[in-house]
């Protein structure tokens, strides 16, 4: 295992690789259409209802989760003016911890970018049987629809970075105007009455609010996308920070009126059990069908935005830690700029979980999956915000702006506090599989590891 406290290798693409008519750098709009779109996915158009059993303390959770969100963001962007290479939390923890510190940042970082394309896939799901009630029909439809959704996205992204990067604007715009439409628009039918008990569990308010925060975390995953693909922005050592600020930001506000909305235009006991939260909320605010069609419509756009955007992510983290050689080589392999290995893999893993998840069942497919990443995300959160707490503490002033030194240290220490609050807060049940997923990890870490040391013996 090596320790050697040292900068990475920057991540620089093959020369036909960024010749290619298909790949093209993103600058600052393109990547903070990146975080929004990856922040802003599915979780926004579901997660209403599957936090809605804990009742209307689970705002609450969520105002909790922006201010943490919001400190990451804060991290990161630090982290990414030091950084500017490809492979985000892998190449923090690497540089601060050494290479196996930085495997665990990467397997639990892929683990997690594929579990969620599953998660969004399923709750993409929801939405297409308001458009198609065929595909809700019986639970292997529902499958089948989610691999669909799946491999679409997978599909242009072997296209390449170029039309990854026109695909992400248009999802962002797109998705928009429905969410405005209720975030604002909806404040005007609010309902008080449809709000429901403040605390609907016999937990008590802090389990309620750590255990909504639990799966909320899921709406939040993708702040670090800028960072995890530093290698495609311009001028990535300015733009990517801002880019997450911007995006986390503005993700945040339309979730906080969001979701205060779809609480107050539809009733407690018709939100717990609904499949698609706004396109109830819509029909609430102007009756009829015809509204919820096209929030329908508008949330399948933004979950294969999401997706398109979170399959380029799942396949860059891979593609990192393979050219440090602690990933097989073969995720290496770059076309048209996409790691085209790395996206097959993932979608490949993605589709195999979430057909074994709909053998067990199609209720709670969403929340179970949700409730895995929540343990895998914090691993490279953890990592991340530790590496800026060493940066911080041992006086490493090439990677440490001396001006900023005290309100750096306190943001990381409240990022590192609150990724903790989190691990705390996702049940015995995520944690447990959680670990089992990271466990599995050490031992490719140890065939790696080997032939690494043969190689340079």
């Amino acid at each position: 295992m090596s320790t050697t406290l040292r900068d990475p290798a920057p991540t620089t693409e093959p020369a036909a690789a960024a010749q290619s008519p298909h790949a093209r750098r993103f600058g600052l709009p393109i990547a903070t259409c990146l975080v929004m779109g990856n922040v802003i996915g599915g979780g926004i158009f579901l997660l209403p209802a599957s936090v809605a059993p804990f009742g209307t303390i689970s705002l609450v959770a969520f105002g909790v989760l922006t201010a943490g969100a919001i400190a990451l963001a804060l991290v990161f962007g630090r982290l990414a003016e030091r950084h500017p290479q490809t492979g985000g939390p892998y190449v923090y923890a690497r540089a601060a911890f050494g290479d196996f510190a930085g495997f665990l940042a990467a397997w639990s970082y892929w683990i997690t970018a594929w579990v969620s394309n599953a998660a969004l896939a399923v709750a993409a799901v929801g939405y297409l049987t308001v458009l198609f009630p065929a595909a809700g029909a019986h639970k292997w439809s529902m499958c089948l629809a989610a691999l669909a959704v799946q491999w679409l996205p997978a599909l242009a992204n072997l296209a390449g970075t170029r039309y990854v990067g026109a695909v992400q604007v248009i999802a962002t715009v797109l998705k928009f105007a429905p969410l405005l439409l209720v975030a604002v628009g909806g404040l005007f039918f609010f309902d008080p009455a449809n709000l429901g008990p403040f605390r609907a569990t016999d937990q008590s308010a802090a389990g309620a609010v750590s255990a909504a925060a639990a799966i909320l975390l899921f709406s939040y995953l993708g702040v670090e996308s800028a960072t995890v693909s530093a290698g495609e922005v311009r001028d990535p050592a300015r733009n990517v920070g801002r880019a997450t600020i911007l995006g986390t930001a503005g993700a945040a506000v339309v979730y906080l009126l969001g979701t205060l909305s779809v609480f107050g235009l539809v009733a407690h006991e018709k939100l717990v059990s609904s499949t698609a939260p706004f396109t109830d909320a819509v029909n609430a605010m102007f009756g009829g069908t015809w509204g919820g069609t096209v929030v329908a419509c508008a949330a399948v756009i933004s979950m294969l935005g999401a997706l398109n955007g979170w399959t380029l992510l799942s396949a860059q983290t891979p593609y990192a830690a393979a050219k440090d050689g602690l990933f097989p080589k073969v995720f290496e392999t770059k076309k048209r700029g996409v790691p085209v290995v790395g996206v097959v893999v993932t979608v490949a893993l993605a589709s195999a979980l979430t057909v074994y998840n709909y053998t067990l069942g199609a209720e709670g497919v969403f929340e179970s999956l949700v409730l895995i990443t929540t343990f895998t995300a914090t691993v490279p959160y953890l990592l991340a915000t530790a590496a800026q707490i060493y940066f911080l503490l041992s006086g490493q002033r090439e990677r440490v702006h001396p001006g900023r030194l005290a309100r750096d240290g306190v943001l990381a220490v409240l990022a590192f506090g609150f990724s903790m609050w989190l691990v705390a807060g996702s049940g015995y049940a995520a944690v447990y599989q959680g670990v089992l997923f990271l466990f599995a990890g050490v031992l490719c870490y140890a065939a790696m590891s080997a032939r690494k040391t043969r190689a340079t013996a």
